[in-house]
């Protein structure tokens, strides 16, 4: 995929807010601080696009980026820790659900995980509710810039047996530019069928 351009649309509190559902889009999800928002700039060669923070929880809304005139990606609030009120997480994971169950446009969700722990409880109910409900889904190991090459392999299986995967899930480090050309394949041949 070459990207030509990508630019930050809006930002959104519920999918009912939604303008326009026009174009395919992509959703980015994953545990708060997993590095969602370098990923997304890694990918669209961008350094700022998408904002980073050291600070869980920084994404708290529903946000759009139109790709190439042509898609979205969305970037979702993170789930787990994020130092917010209870209240507050369960009406983000709210807002979750029924963006992803009730967005017609939604080709993918890439559900990233941080490849130097194994999957957290959040990760795996996230998978139990990817896969109950049917929806398509690519795994991200994210960091992987942190581990030796020796275990690399191990880590990847541990993702895979824990989160009851069919696959291994991508390696991924937007520092040492891995994992790009696999990841864009995958959101290539899902944003295939548009128009479908």
């Amino acid at each position: 995929m070459k990207v030509s351009s990508s630019d930050y649309v809006k930002s959104y509190i519920s999918v009912q807010d939604i303008e326009s559902q026009n174009y395919p889009a992509v959703a980015f999800i994953g545990r708060s601080n997993v590095g969602k928002s370098s990923l997304i700039n890694h990918l669209l060669n961008r350094k700022n696009l998408v904002k980073t923070s050291s600070t869980p929880g920084k994404t708290q809304l529903i946000n759009f980026f139109l790709i190439n005139n042509s898609f979205h990606f969305v970037d979702l609030p993170g789930y787990g820790y994020a130092s917010v009120p209870i209240a507050v997480k369960r009406s983000w994971q709210q807002m979750i659900m029924d963006f992803l169950l009730n967005y017609n446009k939604l080709k993918l969700i890439i559900q990233l995980t941080d490849i130097r722990h194994p999957p957290s409880q959040h990760d795996i109910e996230f998978q139990k509710f990817l896969k109950f409900n049917q929806l398509p889904a690519l795994i991200i190991a994210n960091k992987c810039d942190k581990l030796k090459k020796s275990r690399l392999q191990q880590a990847l299986a541990n993702i895979k047996k824990t989160l009851d995967l069919d696959n291994s899930p991508i390696p991924h480090s937007a520092l040492k530019k891995v994992g790009k050309t696999d990841i864009w394949n995958c959101i290539d041949d899902h944003l295939r069928d548009v128009g479908k």
